[in-house]
């Protein structure tokens, strides 16, 4: 289906499992789209949990203007998810964040707080950027960026290689490759150079909060995580020592059993 932000973005949006369920809305990093979840909505999560994943602005097959102003104004993200929650009529969903996704979500908190959520799950996310995160991936992010078509695809596939701990077989990164190439590169740049001035409204939270992380991630640093947890006293931390950035794929099963028992605490 297709919602439309307050901005006049056109959004993909893909529903799946239980239309009964708790909502759980699943939202993808940057040059990403929502087959980034496919191991979640083809897993037994669709048995009892209604599944949402939607393709961010510039992403996927959603809407891709070139304006910074639809990347770089915190606002705009923030009524993008809310088009999402109330386009779906959700009651307390549970908002599941990875990566770039956790400025998102923290975007949504600043504008319209945590009432109407059950919970976050953030998922080797980014709430904050400075040089003591600084990563390996975080270099590969500029290359992604280059105006150079060859400069541009090469660093996106050793990005798309460090993703993991383990590599990835060939047919799954072909694909992650061809959706993550459909994400200009002006857009990539637009998102990286906004701030994250979250740590105040994450202070603020109050729902159930679950940080999931893999040990090994070169992307974001699990530094990242225990920071976001020290600012959020309440938070449940789980650490995968074996994963890299892409836990929800490299340990799908211990992930989804967590998921959904977070879940259910939330309701």
């Amino acid at each position: 289906m297709l919602l439309t932000t307050p901005d006049n973005v056109s959004l993909c949006v893909r529903e799946f499992g239980n239309p009964s369920g708790p909502a759980i809305v699943f939202i993808h990093g940057i040059s990403q789209c929502h087959l980034s979840w496919r191991n979640q909505y083809e897993s037994d999560l669709a048995r009892d949990f209604r599944l949402i994943a939607y393709d961010l602005r510039g992403h996927g097959e959603s809407d891709k203007p070139l304006d910074a102003a639809f990347y770089q104004e915190n606002v705009r993200w923030a009524q993008e998810l809310n088009c999402i929650l109330d386009g779906l009529k959700l009651v307390r969903p549970v908002l599941v964040g990875w990566s770039y996704a956790g400025r998102v979500v923290c975007d949504y908190l600043l504008t319209y707080g945590d009432a109407k959520l059950g919970g976050i799950n953030f998922v080797s996310a980014s709430t904050k950027t400075g040089r003591e995160f600084a990563s390996p991936g975080g270099k590969l992010l500029r290359g992604m960026m280059s105006s150079d078509a060859d400069v541009r695809l090469q660093a996106t596939k050793d990005f798309l290689h460090l993703c993991t701990a383990d590599p990835l077989p060939a047919e799954e990164l072909e694909s992650m490759l061809a959706y993550n190439i459909l994400t200009p590169a002006e857009i990539r740049a637009h998102m990286l150079t906004r701030q994250t001035p979250y740590e105040e409204v994450l202070k603020k939270v109050r729902v159930p909060v679950l940080i999931t992380h893999g040990e090994k991630d070169q992307i974001v640093l699990p530094a990242v995580s225990r920071y976001t947890a020290s600012v959020v006293p309440h938070a449940r931390t789980s650490f995968f020592p074996n994963a890299g950035h892409i836990p929800f794929r490299e340990e799908t099963g211990r992930f989804n059993e967590e998921l959904a028992a977070f879940v259910n605490l939330c309701q």
